[in-house]
């Protein structure tokens, strides 16, 4: 614990971040390159559309995601995702997972219940 912030543990928080339902699924999709919403709901798979908007709106909140939006002639305007230098960090992260679930889980331990 940081003696700068009594009861503040770093590694509590970005526990109770990143264990959110689908939040390292968006992160992991958004690693490739940046994503329409409709373009990042079917990478992510599963979320609905109500709960994918609320963990976008968290992680940008959190500064970890981009969103902008697009304008066309004639279309609807379209909101593009992009993580940013603090959300592309989450790589490592990511990358110590899938080191760890290689050596320690099995392809019938890994799948989904």
């Amino acid at each position: 614990m940081s003696t700068a912030h009594p009861g503040f543990c770093p590694v509590y928080r970005a526990i109770g971040v990143l264990q959110e339902k689908w939040v390292l699924h968006i992160v992991r999709a958004l690693l490739v390159g940046e994503k329409g919403f409709n373009e990042l709901a079917r990478a992510v798979g599963g979320c609905n559309s109500a709960t994918l908007t609320q963990r976008l709106e968290h992680l940008e909140s959190l500064a970890l995601i981009a969103k902008r939006t697009e304008d066309s002639p004639g279309k609807l305007a379209r909101s593009v995702y992009t993580l940013t230098p603090a959300g592309r960090e989450l790589q490592s992260v990511i990358d110590a997972i899938d080191g760890w679930a290689r050596e320690h889980l099995t392809a019938a331990e890994a799948a989904p219940a």
